[in-house]
């Protein structure tokens, strides 16, 4: 079946130097464009991360040091790959808690601006988990009845993760066939920088996610400490974090000055 689409989804996965967001980088993208007149594009770039790749991770994801070399950097594909997702949702497996907080530090990182407050995500995974509770290899094999070869490949995992979420809303009769449904049931929480240390509460407002202010209004500590703030802008945490920090801190100080 056919996805019901009102803008175009970019289904995507990346293979990167290990799972750290702040710290690691992309070695592969794929992302594959699906438009709502039905149309679908397919893109892979592999990447020179700029840094080593741990032979553990090569020997996951197959990719090795001789394998991007001779490859451009993400500075140099950013404005290629921005212009394939402008204006798209975005979509993948596990992709809420990794893919696509890699990919904005990596946008961000080189300078290009990256906003998930007009995308609207859907996590495969976590549309499975709820469901069937299964691995992405046994996804395809219950949904598509398929075997999946090159797992861990980007390309062979998004055109998998692609299938399954086309299977998925044709399966179960409480999914409906709408992205911005499918964004919010694949969603296990709100979470304002998709890396998960800034959540929304019930009422919409940002809190803490993490550390002795966990469920702490983001509002408060702005207000009150300061210097708690500072140190997470200083600290090592992902770049997309820090630019909702700074938004926030900005709207409390536009707040502040027309009061």
């Amino acid at each position: 079946m056919s996805l019901s689409l009102i803008r175009p989804i970019c289904v995507f996965d990346l293979e990167t130097t290990g799972t750290q967001v702040s710290q690691d980088r992309i070695v592969e993208i794929c992302i594959h464009r699906v438009n709502p007149d039905g149309s679908e594009q397919t893109k892979t770039w592999r990447v020179n991360p700029g840094v080593p790749i741990p032979p553990e991770t090569s020997a996951i994801h197959g990719i090795y040091q001789k394998d991007i070399e001779d490859k451009p950097s993400f500075r140099e594909l950013a404005p290629e790959i921005d212009a394939f997702i402008d204006g798209c949702d975005l979509a993948g497996y596990n992709s809420n808690r990794f893919d696509i907080p890699m990919l904005a530090e990596e946008m961000l990182r080189n300078g290009r601006p990256f906003d998930m407050s007009k995308r609207r995500a859907v996590d495969v995974q976590n549309i499975f988990h709820k469901q069937e509770q299964r691995t992405l290899v046994a996804a395809y094999k219950f949904y598509c009845d398929k075997e999946l070869v090159n797992a861990h490949s980007a390309e062979a995992d998004v055109l998998a993760t692609w299938e399954v979420l086309k299977a998925q809303v044709a399966r179960y009769d409480d999914l409906q066939n709408d992205v911005p449904f499918l964004a919010d049931f694949s969603t296990r929480r709100r979470l304002a920088d998709m890396a998960g240390y800034l959540h929304y509460n019930n009422d919409g407002k940002i809190t803490i996610g993490f550390g002795k202010h966990r469920g702490r209004l983001l509002d408060d500590i702005i207000a009150n400490e300061p210097g708690y703030l500072g140190w997470i802008l200083d600290a090592d945490f992902p770049l997309y974090t820090k630019q909702v920090l700074r938004e926030e801190q900005g709207k409390a100080l536009q707040a502040k000055f027309k009061s």
